[in-house]
């Protein structure tokens, strides 16, 4: 049997699928693509989550949009995190050429360009469904981790949360927060001393400065109603899986911000997605494009919780991948959750970069045909070395992969097709609303402007007065709940207090 045979079979026992997969490419061997060595992922693991990773320019975003449209064709949606803004093309079909047909032929796979269904969506002012959530439907957890918050401040937070839910004070944007936040040092104080005790004023001002911070970076447009329904991502059309490209091209320089949302919707994609255990194709895949925005500015504690979703999110039968330029950009603690890794070149130019290499080619299974290291600085645009999990979860053979071209548009969509595709968005009509009911804000300036009118009528002189005081005095500690009874009624969006429950970070997720 040649080398080339053995490289053939090889590959095939370690990829022995007795269900459903998609192909990514065809084995390198001596440098050269070898035809009948195709290199397949199985559906069934594709929850185990993933890593693409490489030098710019590489190939990883054509990477990431391939395993995209291959899992759209096989019914199974996907949420793109897209930070460069060159994803948008998947909803156009791709342009066949000389060079992609004859990759396409040595990889044996037909190539027939197709656009496939998508959704634009946006946190920011990129055209698209807008994304928002509820500062109630946060949680005390991840809000204290998004500001960065020491123990006595995250208490404070734990307090406002406490307070509000108690007297049905929706907690909906930043401005609501803001306003409790001012009501516990001022009006409310002695209340608040009575029943939860003194809360430090230099605490509140610290926790004001950091929500000043958040809104700096453009979270006041996140927070808010009407809140998405992480169940809008799991839609299919014509038996093919839509893949929801968020569009964040305008937010790179707002880390806070980006990390905010990310776990925001792995929290509540985990907090409402019933379990799922072992399927034969995930429910839904995340594409975290740029990951590192994610991980560099992220505290321990924010960490902690990101891996912790990591590892429990699996069973919901969601898979999670990162895309990032070096494996060093992902914490090893998630590193060691990740099944699927596709590694693009590396370069190395200083000592630095050599040992990161060194470093990264100890992450993959050893091969008889590769020299790992080597490998990793001598691979051109389109390829890189693939290991994954088969179906026992055992990892298949590193192998030097020529990966296939995407059947999309390899380029962004013109301002006439985003607008198009918009424009048939059923999702646009349903989120794209500005809701602005009453909320915490209204409810206590409500509140305080009744008090001030009781005080006022109070102080008239009369034969009645003593009489009129005391009988109002009972009435202004009965006004907030008669007036959140009936604000409750009007409610709109998801934050139904009578219907939710807190989840393990803090979250709301809705009683099932």
């Amino acid at each position: 049997m040649s080398k080339t045979e053995e490289f053939i079979t090889h590959l095939a026992e370690g990829q022995k699928y007795k269900k459903d997969s998609i192909v990514l490419g065809t084995g390198v061997l001596d440098g050269v693509p070898v035809t009948g060595a195709q290199i397949k992922i199985a559906l069934k693991t594709m929850n185990r989550h993933g890593l693409i990773a490489g030098a710019t320019g590489t190939g990883k975003t054509k990477t990431l949009q391939v395993i995209a449209e291959q899992l759209a064709l096989k019914g199974v949606p996907s949420v793109l995190m897209d930070l460069k803004g060159d994803l948008s093309g998947l909803a156009q079909p791709g342009t066949a050429n000389d060079f992609i047909k004859n990759r396409s032929e040595v990889i044996g796979v037909d190539y027939v360009p197709m656009g496939l269904p998508i959704e634009l969506m946006s946190i920011s002012d990129e055209k698209g469904v807008r994304l928002k959530a509820t500062v109630s439907e946060f949680g005390p957890v991840l809000i204290a981790q998004i500001l960065e918050l020491n123990d006595t401040q995250q208490g404070v937070i734990s307090l406002i949360f406490r307070y509000c839910d108690v007297n049905h004070l929706p907690l909906v944007d930043l401005k609501d927060l803001k306003r409790v936040l001012q009501f516990i040092t001022n009006e409310g104080k002695e209340a608040i001393k009575k029943e939860y005790g003194q809360v430090s004023s230099a605490s509140v001002n610290t926790i004001m400065r950091k929500i000043i911070e958040l809104e700096q970076q453009g979270a006041e447009r996140f927070f808010g109603e009407k809140s998405f329904e992480v169940e809008d991502f799991l839609r299919t059309k014509d038996g093919k899986g839509v893949i929801s490209v968020i569009r964040l091209t305008d937010i790179q320089s707002r880390p806070k911000l980006f990390s905010t949302f990310m776990l925001s919707l792995l929290s509540e994609i985990y907090e409402s997605f019933p379990e799922q255990g072992d399927a034969d194709q995930p429910k839904l895949c995340l594409f975290i494009d740029e990951a590192h925005l994610v991980f560099s500015n992220a505290s321990n504690d924010l960490l902690e919780k990101i891996e912790a979703i990591v590892k429990l999110i699996r069973s919901k039968g969601v898979g999670v991948y990162f895309c990032t330029q070096t494996p060093t950009d992902v914490p090893d603690s998630i590193l060691g959750q990740l099944g699927l890794k596709v590694q693009h070149a590396l370069r190395a130019f200083t000592a630095k970069d050599r040992k990161a290499i060194t470093k990264t080619a100890e992450n993959y299974p050893d091969s008889i045909y590769y020299e790992t290291s080597e490998v990793l600085t001598s691979m051109g645009i389109g390829e890189a070395l693939i290991t994954a999990l088969n179906e026992k979860g055992i990892p298949t053979p590193l192998a030097h992969t020529l990966v296939r071209a995407p059947i999309t548009r390899m380029d962004i969509l013109n301002p006439a097709e985003i607008d198009a595709v918009v424009q048939n968005s059923a999702l646009v009509y349903k989120y794209n609303q500005d809701i602005d009911r009453e909320s915490a804000f209204e409810l206590l300036e409500k509140k305080m402007a009744d008090i001030e009118e009781i005080q006022k009528k109070a102080e008239l002189p009369g034969p009645k007065a003593s009489t009129t005081t005391s009988r109002r005095t009972t009435k202004d500690d009965s006004l907030f709940a008669e007036l959140s009874k009936n604000t409750m009624v009007r409610q709109l969006g998801r934050t139904i207090f009578r219907e939710l429950t807190r989840g393990i970070l803090g979250s709301f997720t809705k009683k099932r």
